[in-house]
């Protein structure tokens, strides 16, 4: 796999607060993980979209995340809204992950990730236009 690496996007998660910084680092990594861990994927490319770092794919749907500085206690995955994306991870993960409406996975900064059930997540999100007419996504 291809990985397009962009500075805009290094330069975002260098300006996160210290707290915050190793946690969407974290973040990163399962998406770069994920991505490794995808048979037929040939690019993954790092861009910002509105601001957020984001990660884009020819058969996924984007995925962006962020920490805002108007809500300092989480932090968050983002999908597009008008997707089956958290809808299906709300199914297979209501027990493991908090969300916002239909387009969020957010963390608390003092809570363990489950990364696993995480990147299984990334994993369909960057697979999305390949499974979106399987149940659950193909989950």
């Amino acid at each position: 796999m291809k990985f397009i690496e962009n500075q805009k996007v290094i330069d975002k998660f260098e300006n996160y607060p210290d707290f915050i910084q190793d946690k969407m680092y974290m973040l990163r990594n399962l998406v770069l993980q994920a991505a490794e861990e995808i048979e037929d994927l040939e690019k993954l490319e790092e861009t910002l979209k509105w601001g957020e770092p984001s990660y884009l794919t020819k058969h996924g749907s984007t995925i962006r995340m962020d920490w805002k500085e108007s809500n300092p206690d989480i932090y968050a995955l983002y999908f597009h809204c008008q997707t089956k994306l958290v809808d299906t991870f709300k199914e297979l993960y209501s027990d493991i992950f908090k969300f916002e409406g239909n387009r969020s996975i957010i963390f608390n900064i003092d809570e363990n990730i489950a990364e696993n059930e995480l990147k299984h997540c990334i994993s369909i999100a960057l697979n999305y236009h390949k499974v979106k007419h399987l149940p659950l996504l193909g989950a």
